[in-house]
């Protein structure tokens, strides 16, 4: 009998990444969870149709929400069709929400879905953010130092060119 060939590298397939967060905030720490969705929601994910712009996470009632993330509804879908901006449960640990509960409510720190992601065994995660919000001045320093990377890569390949 074969033994099943080993998955030596996770492999993701990214549904939507949510880009301008690392530009709006530090980011301190990464977490995963899963997320409780309906079949329709599933459906539209696979055709990767949701947006991460202005989501972000919260505790209520000792449970995990995760507000403003935008799924289409699905084409094919019925009268059972989803809402496309409703409220979904985050399915973490109990103690690791109360950590990230405790985290937020003291330094006033915000949770941040950086990118929703089908695992490789098909179930969808989100990639949830522990972060700060930055100041402009820190976002033109970010800005400063692309530009000037840019910038030297680009006189590197000049030079390797000659």
């Amino acid at each position: 009998m074969a033994a099943k060939p080993a998955l030596s590298a996770k492999v993701f397939k990214t549904i939507t990444e949510n880009r301008r967060a690392r530009h709006e905030y530090h980011i301190l720490e990464t977490h995963e969870a899963g997320i409780a969705l309906t079949g329709t929601e599933v459906k539209s994910l696979r055709a990767g149709r949701a947006n991460l712009q202005d989501s972000f996470a919260r505790v209520e009632n000792g449970e995990m929400m995760l507000y403003n993330m935008h799924i289409s509804p699905y084409e094919q879908g019925n009268r059972f069709n989803h809402e496309p901006k409703r409220t979904r449960r985050l399915l973490m640990h109990k103690q690791e929400i109360l950590r990230l509960y405790g985290k937020v409510r003291e330094k006033g720190l915000a949770l941040i879905p950086l990118k929703v992601y089908f695992n490789p065994r098909g179930r969808v995660k989100v990639e949830l953010a522990l972060a700060q919000g930055k100041k402009s001045y820190d976002k033109r320093q970010d800005i400063a130092a692309r530009d000037a990377k840019r910038e030297m890569d680009r006189a590197l390949r000049e030079r390797q060119k000659i």
